[in-house]
């Protein structure tokens, strides 16, 4: 697997590692340059972020329990990168219906959700069905700059040799949710 971060809500990547969430919704960083976001790596670690991140923006209907809320610090001296993900499929939808559809599937709240989408001159989300991993053990190391600013992808150091991945839902769990995912980006886009 290439050494590459994905930025996300420490809350959210908690809550893909607890097996609460399966799809990641973005619309985009400020620093994504000129061709904006895209799911560029089909294999990524999921790199906490406490950057802008808001507990009041999550569900707590979803059974997430306690979650890191960034323990008051913006930029930790140590980053832990607990999880990977493996996206299985990824699309940009256009359609408010299939952004509202996709609730089951994530713990953002809906005015979260509502803002992305029509955050820009166009509306829509990019949004990525994904299987989760667990590192075993985690990867810790020094947090840099070059890990700052509003973008989505950032290098990591190289991964020690003695990590495994650990899949978090059972094979059957996942297909489950995949399928759910499709029947919904499908469904919606065949009405």
């Amino acid at each position: 697997m290439e050494s590459v971060g994905f930025k996300e809500w420490a809350v959210v990547c908690e809550a893909m590692g607890r097996g609460r969430q399966s799809i990641i919704l973005r619309k985009g960083g400020i620093a994504e340059g000129r061709e904006g976001f895209s799911f560029k790596y089909p294999e990524f670690f999921l790199f906490p972020t406490w950057f802008h991140e808001q507990p009041q923006k999550v569900r707590s209907d979803r059974g997430i329990g306690s979650l890191p809320m960034g323990h008051g610090l913006e930029s930790p001296c140590q980053i832990e990168i607990r999880y990977s993900a493996r996206i299985e499929s990824s699309h940009t939808i256009t359609s408010w219906d299939i952004a509202q559809a996709l609730e089951p599937l994530h713990i953002l709240r809906p005015d979260v959700v509502r803002e992305r989408f029509e955050y820009d001159e166009a509306p829509g989300l990019h949004v990525a069905f994904v299987r989760v991993f667990r590192l075993k053990p985690s990867w810790s190391f020094p947090n840099e700059k070059r890990y700052g600013g509003c973008r989505s992808w950032v290098t990591l150091p190289a991964i020690p040799g003695n990590v495994r991945f650990e899949p978090i839902l059972s094979d059957a769990e996942h297909e489950k949710r995949k399928q759910d995912f499709l029947t919904v980006v499908c469904a919606v886009r065949n009405q």
